[in-house]
């Protein structure tokens, strides 16, 4: 079960990873507007909203990079920490800005939390 729990949070991480970029740099390119399906000028006039939550992201990710890499009970208590905040911020978003993030975000956390739990 630890294998598959490990599994599921570096494809949390690496979900992060994505949505980083996304927001942070191709946010006014086609694959960020197509995303939210924002016109060009809408792109442009939030692109420092979207590239400040791309940051988050990307804290999110380090945080469970380094909840894999550290020896227990840091590792396992940094893990659980950090999927916490995923499945917050992404009921939080579905609530807020679009449904879809709570399948895309938190539905994907709350199942590697679920495995990490588990595999303890």
């Amino acid at each position: 079960m630890e294998i598959v729990a490990n599994v599921l949070v570096g494809l949390v991480a690496v979900l992060h990873l994505y949505i980083l970029v996304l927001e942070m740099f191709l946010w006014q390119r086609k694959p960020g507007r197509g995303l939210h399906g924002f016109a060009p000028e809408t792109a442009r006039a939030t692109a420092p909203l979207a590239a400040n939550q791309g940051l988050y992201n990307g804290f999110l990710a380090a945080g469970l990079v380094w909840g894999l890499l550290a020896a227990d009970p840091t590792g396992f208590r940094v893990q659980v920490f950090f999927l916490s905040c995923v499945v917050v911020a992404g009921v939080f978003g579905a609530t807020t800005a679009n449904r879809r993030i709570l399948f895309a975000q938190a539905l994907p956390g709350a199942l590697a939390l679920a495995a990490v739990l588990a595999a303890r």
